[in-house]
C-alpha cells in the first residue's frame, strides 16, 4: 500500500500549503481538501473511493468540484464513505442543490455520478486486499480517524481530534502498526482554543502519546500556517523521545 500526501496543512497561503487529502495507491482518497486540486483530470478520474473523516471545509473542499469534473468520464459512480452523521451533513449542507447539485441523483438516480456508502466505527472494509477501518475520535462535529492495513503493515490517520481515550485504545490493538499520522493544530499558547475546538497542541499531544503502547513512526499533520515553526519547536521540546516528524506535502509512505 502506498500513501501519497496531497495536503496536510491546517490552512492555505502559499504554494506548499494544501489542506488535508491523502491518496492511497491511485484509487482511494482519504479526505478531499485543497491538495486534491493539484491532481490532473486523468488522476482524478481513476479515484473510485473517497473516505471522509468529517465535514469541515478543509477536509471536503474539493469533493463537489471533483465529482463535477470527472463524473462524465467514469463508467461507475464515485463512492463516498462516511458515518451516517457525516453523510447526512453532506446531503443537507453541500449536495443540496443550493450550495452544489446533488450528484447522487445526476444524471439519474439509477445511474448517478456519486453514491454515498455509510460506514460504522470499527467496521472493516476491504478493497482489493486493502483494509480500511474507521476509528473513534473526538471533534466538534461527527468525525472518525482511519486505520489502513495491507499485508505488510498498518498506518493510522487521526484526522481531527482532541483528547480521546477510545482512539488510543483502538490504536493499541493494531499489532502491525508502522506509521501514525496525528494532528497538532495549535501551539501551546493557544491551548484554550485547542480545547474549545477539540484539536491538540504540543502539551496535549504529549499527554495523549503517553497512552500509545506501539512502536511506530509518528508524523505531525494539520499545523496552522504562521505557527508551523513555533509548534514544531514545542513538539520537539515536549515529545523529543517520540522523535516525531512533520508530515510533508508529496511525501510517500509505504506499508
Amino acid at each position: 500500500m502506498k500513501l501519497r500526501i496531497l495536503g496536510c496543512s491546517g490552512g492555505i497561503g502559499g504554494r506548499h500549503l494544501r489542506t488535508t487529502s491523502l491518496l492511497v495507491d491511485h484509487d482511494i482518497l482519504i479526505d478531499a481538501g485543497t491538495g486534491v486540486a493539484d491532481l490532473s483530470i486523468a488522476e482524478l478520474a481513476v479515484i473510485d473511493h473517497v473516505f471522509i473523516t468529517h465535514t469541515h471545509l478543509d477536509h471536503i473542499a474539493t469533493l463537489p468540484l471533483m465529482v463535477d469534473t470527472v463524473g462524465d468520464r467514469r463508467s461507475k459512480p464515485l463512492m463516498v464513505y462516511g458515518t451516517e452523521a457525516v453523510i447526512t451533513i453532506l446531503k443537507n449542507h453541500v449536495f443540496n442543490w443550493a450550495v452544489w447539485p446533488d450528484f447522487s441523483e445526476i444524471p439519474t438516480a439509477a445511474k448517478p455520478f456519486m453514491r454515498f456508502q455509510p460506514i460504522r466505527v470499527g467496521e472493516k472494509l476491504t478493497l482489493g486486499g486493502r483494509h480500511i477501518t474507521a476509528l473513534p475520535v473526538e471533534h466538534t462535529v461527527p468525525a472518525v480517524g482511519y486505520h489502513l492495513e495491507s499485508a505488510q503493515g498498518s498506518l493510522v490517520f487521526s484526522g481531527d481530534t482532541g483528547v480521546c481515550d477510545a482512539f488510543w485504545q483502538a490504536v493499541n490493538r493494531i499489532a502491525n502498526l508502522r506509521h501514525l499520522i496525528v494532528e497538532c493544530a495549535f501551539s501551546n499558547r493557544e491551548e484554550r482554543l485547542a480545547l474549545v475546538s477539540k484539536h491538540l497542541c504540543p502539551s496535549m499531544l504529549a499527554s495523549e502519546l503517553q497512552k500509545l503502547e506501539r512502536n511506530c513512526d509518528i508524523y505531525i499533520t494539520h499545523l496552522k500556517p504562521g505557527q508551523i515553526e513555533l509548534t514544531m519547536e514545542e513538539i520537539a521540546e515536549c515529545l523529543g523521545d517520540f522523535k516525531p516528524k512533520m508530515l510533508q506535502n508529496n511525501q510517500v509512505l509505504e506499508f
